[in-house]
This record gives C-alpha cells, structure tokens and sequence, in this order.
C-alpha cells in the first residue's frame, strides 16, 4: 500500500490481487475500504498497537487423487480476518494420514505469502510433489498459514486447514526373462552361447540394468552359486521385450552332471519394479565330462588356447619343447602357467630385444624398470636438437603423442603396470617380467584420462617401427576399426616388427579393434585366470578364424608408478604375457619373420 496524501486515505499497490471480505467501492478516492469503516479509521487503525491480523486458508482446489512421485497444483484463497496488517509470511503442505498436524507428517513444500490487508484475500498457486515411495491410500493435505510463525496473530489456532485426497500406486517397470535358447549338453571349459528375451511387463519405462548369470545345481540362486558373466540391458518401454545374446564359459574342471543356468534380471537393483521377486530365470543344461583340449585346432572362445613359452621359444629354434622346472609361485603366476621359467632355464631371457609400448607412458624411474628402458642412443638429452634427425626433439626414451613432447611420464598407471609383465628387472624383488632383459620403449598415446586418438596410436606405432623397436604391444583398444590405425599395423608387419593386440573387455563373442586386425597381422590375445578358465570379460575369439592365443589377465601383479607394485585385470593385463613370449622368441632366434612367430604362437598353444 501507499499512503495518498490529498485523500488522506491508503491506496492498494498495483499488480496485487487483493480483495476485501466485505467491501464499499469509494468513487472519490478510487480505493477499496472495508465496510463501516472511513478513509481515516484505517489510517488511525493502521498505527494503533493493539491492532493483530488473522490469517488462515479460506479455501482450497486441489485434485481428488494423485501418483505416487507425481505433482499436483493447489490454488487457495490466503485470508486475514483481523484487525492488522498481516506482513509476509508462508503457507506450509504436508501429508498426514488424519487431520491433525503431528512430527510424523509428511513435509511437501511451502509457499510464500507476501503483505494481506486486514479483511481481505488473495488467491494463490503452487505446485507440490508427492514422494514416489508413498503407499497408495486415502490421506489428507495439511495447509498451515504462517507456518514459519513469522506473524503475530489475534488467533494462533485457526492456520491449519486440511483436504482430502488419495495417492495411487506410481506405474513401475516389472522385468523379467523368458525364452532362452541354449544348448542343453555341453562339455567342461565349453563357451555356450544363446539367447534370451528381456521384457518389461510393468507400467513405467525401465532404465539401464544387468543380468548376470550364475551356474547352480538347483533352480535357486543363493551364495554357493558359480558367477558366470553379465550382460547390459539398455533402457525398455513397458510392454515390450528384446531379444539379447551373450555367451558363457565353463570351468574345465567342472564335474559332469545336471546344472542350471540362473539368469538374474536388474541383479543391482537399478530399477524400481512393481515386482521385485520374479527377476532370476533357471535353464537347465546337463555337463558332461569328456576333453576340452583343441588338439591344435581353432576354438570360437579360446582361439587356439594358452600360449605357451617353452614350446614356441622351442620351436623357433628348431628343438623339442623345455624340460618343465619347479614354478615360482606367489605373485609370479603368471609366468608360471605361459612356462616362461622353463625358456629361462635355458638362457633365454629377451636380451637384445626392444618392446614398445604404446599405452598411457612409463614410470622409466621405477627400481623394477629403469635398468630396462630403451635408450635413443643418437639424441642428446636436453639440447633442444633434433640430433637423430627422426622428426621428434630429445626423445631420448621415447615420444609424447598426446602433447607431442617428450614426456612420458605415467600418470594413471596403466603403461607402467604393463611394462613390468613385459620386463620388470630380475632382482628379487617386486615381480619379473616375461623377458626380464628385454628393453622397454615408452610411446604414450593415451592421456592421464586413459583416452587417446586412432591418429596418435598410429603415429605411435610408426614412431616405434622406426626406432628400432621389435616387438609393439597395443595393451588398448576401440568398437571400430580405423584405416590409419590399420595401415599403421601393416606397415609395422611389413617392417618386421611384431604386433600383439588386447582382444577387449567387453564380454564380446569377436575381438574389438585393433585386435580384430589380427585376421592378416599380428596377434589377439584373451584373458584367462589362475586356473585357465576363460574371463568373464575377455572378447572371444569368434566364429571366424584368426590369430587368437589367451595369457593370464586377471589379478596381475606388477609395478605401478612411484616405485609402488599393484594388481590389475584385463586383456590388457594378458596382452604384455604374450608379447613377454615373443621376445623370448626373437632373442633365441632374431631371424623369425612375424609370420612365423604367428604360427609358432599359434600350433604350440594349449587349451
């Protein structure tokens, strides 16, 4: 309001939507007053001490019904029927199960309610969120005027104001499993695939989710059950179904017998379902115990089995296979099951050999490494000269592609930890690598992120090629192959130069790429455990042939930067056991071409 000073009189402020309870239109003054009451009695009224308002809802429109974890609209009418000017204040909602305001209501939110005359009201609107896990039911909407107590009023007791109102069941997704498509006999250390159709038979669209599968000897998944894998679900509709298919692994040492497959929709519980105990499907296969060795010959999952030292650093100089010798054990497992101690019993050991790896950079300071890094020995460190004239300044140990320098440092780890499967130093210390005298050249091509370009892997790989590298170790990998990236790897096999690829984590029934390029260059390379069972997320080998051998991926034990030791799981932690293994090769035979070191790879594998 403002005060007009030839009327005498208080005159409402523009764009306010007031209305008096009971009013005269003053065609003088051009004001609302209230009945009874002259121009000068609201003036004196209006300055008094004793004067108190009153505000309370007058009424309310709001829906009859609402869903859970929706919003409704709620217009009321604020009034102030005392005998004061109510200053601004709020109105609070809850929900209550009866009428009565207590502790155990339901807080949904509060309006705000600005300056209201005394004697009249105003219309307000607001919108209120019922929380999405509401039991459906009848309940009431508790309005309190001045909820934060902010006005001083004639009657304290009059703000609540109640309406009715029912909450219905918010819609919920309802997944579950039906028609799986499987064999059902198979052998121990089979890959089984098939298929399975995801449905949502509730109300609402389901996210993103998981289902894992499990082994089981009876119908019921419980913790004694056998984790097998998982598969993604993308988002669903409700009332619809796709069809998805994955594949699975058995352990060799799996005893024959009956067994089911458990198939766990949502198995994190990333969706809200109407039905939370109908996610889990049991197909029943029946196992039985016969070989699982390729006898040499192409597996869809294994490719042509665990690579194997003894036997190809045998080969590849013409004699028969290594006399085994007691294994190292501890965390040098790894070496043990691809018989690298046998190749070293012999003399063996990579030297004279260079590794490039093209990854996230080295820790070259590393005690278990820096004894093994590549040295440029035509650059002159710090000179700010391209001294070997090769197009790269000071890359004494190697090339930046990441931000063209020639720092190599290792920030996430991952290059590092590769790095010491390849040649970590022989000292008794930390671990041993697969060629413990081999050199390791450091190409960084992927960022601190772990992310890099097609372009700068590539460059990499020419980098490595032309500086003396024999062997390249692509410990990464992509959904889609790339021309450069391909032309790189050829010309690295055209060169001489040996490449081994990561076949992907993905679960995959084929390699990603590069590793797919493993059809006419180089070798892919799965992941298998301890016990030689293939991992859960390694890529397969797939139904059309290729150069696909599998090493030891999971649970890796190796040097990570800072002087500090770790353990990963990967195909990329099973890539650099292979390319150990092709540096055993090449420094009992440096005459090998990569076409024979690819043959010799691949017939001397064991399943």
């Amino acid at each position: 309001m403002s005060l007009n000073s030839k009327s005498n009189v208080f005159q409402l402020d523009k764009g306010l939507n007031i209305t008096p309870l009971s009013t005269n239109y003053d065609n003088i003054n051009n004001t609302f007053r209230l009945t009874g009451r002259s121009s000068a009695n609201i003036q004196s009224l209006a300055t008094s001490k004793n004067l108190r308002s009153d505000v309370f809802i007058q009424t309310a429109s709001i829906a009859k019904s609402v869903q859970a974890g929706s919003s409704i609209n709620i217009q009321y009418n604020y009034a102030n029927k005392g005998n004061g000017i109510a200053g601004f204040g709020s109105t609070k909602f809850y929900l209550s199960k009866d009428t009565n305001l207590s502790k155990d209501d339901i807080y949904l939110g509060n309006d705000f309610n600005s300056n209201l005359a005394n004697g009249y009201y105003r219309t307000e609107s607001t919108n209120l969120t019922i929380g999405k896990n509401t039991a459906p039911g009848q309940y009431y909407i508790i309005f309190k005027a001045d909820g934060n107590n902010n006005i001083v009023e004639s009657n304290e007791t009059n703000n609540n104001f109640t309406r009715a109102i029912t909450v219905t069941s918010a819609p919920k997704a309802d997944l579950i499993i039906f028609d799986v498509s499987a064999p059902k006999t198979t052998t121990p250390g089979s890959t089984i695939q098939f298929t399975y159709k995801y449905a949502n038979k509730g109300t609402a669209t389901a996210g993103y989710s998981f289902t894992n599968f499990y082994l089981s000897k009876d119908s019921k998944l419980d913790s004694s059950d056998t984790y097998l894998g998982y598969d993604y679900n993308t988002s669903l509709a409700n009332g619809y179904y796709q069809l998805e298919n994955s594949s699975i692994s058995l352990s060799k040492t799996l005893a024959s017998g009956n067994y089911y497959i458990l198939f766990k929709a949502d198995t994190y519980d990333f969706v809200s379902e109407s039905n939370e105990n109908n996610n889990t499907f049991a197909f029943q296969i029946t196992v039985n115990n016969k070989s699982s060795g390729n006898n040499g010959k192409y597996q869809t999952d294994i490719g042509y089995g665990l690579v194997n030292a003894a036997a190809a650093v045998a080969k590849g100089i013409g004699k028969n296979a290594f006399a085994n010798i007691n294994n190292l054990g501890g965390n040098n497992w790894g070496a043990d099951l691809v018989k690298a101690p046998e190749v070293w019993a012999q003399g063996y050991t990579g030297k004279g050999i260079t590794v490039a790896v093209i990854d996230t950079g080295v820790d070259t300071k590393h005690v278990d490494l820096s004894a093994n890094i590549w040295k440029n020995t035509k650059e002159i460190a710090g000179n700010g000269i391209d001294d070997d004239g090769n197009g790269y300044i000071d890359d004494v140990n190697g090339w930046n592609f990441v931000n063209n320098n020639n720092n190599i440092s290792d920030v996430q780890g991952h290059g590092t930890h590769v790095a010491g499967t390849i040649a970590a130093v022989k000292n008794n210390i930390g671990v041993t690598g697969i060629a413990y005298n081999a050199k390791i050249m450091p190409v960084k091509v992927l960022g601190d992120d772990g992310y890099g370009t097609y372009s700068g892997i590539a460059k990499g790989i020419r980098y490595a090629v032309n500086n003396g590298a024999n062997v390249i170790n692509l410990s990464l990998g992509g959904d889609s192959g790339n021309l450069e990236l391909q032309q790189a790897i050829e010309y690295a096999n055209s060169k001489g130069v040996f490449v081994v690829m990561a076949s992907g984590n993905e679960g995959y029934s084929q390699p990603g790429y590069p590793a797919y390029y493993a059809k006419k260059w180089g070798i892919a390379v799965g992941s298998v455990n301890y016990n030689n069972d293939l991992s859960y997320f390694s890529n397969r080998a797939g139904v059309d042939p290729l150069a696909y051998v599998t090493a030891p991926g999971e649970n890796i034990y190796s040097t990570t930067p800072g002087n500090s030791y770790g353990y990963k799981s990967g195909t990329s932690m099973a890539t650099p056991h292979v390319a150990g293994v092709v540096a055993l090769m090449l420094s009992a035979n440096p005459n090998l071409t990569p076409a024979q070191v690819r043959s010799i790879l691949t017939s001397t594998a064991t399943a």
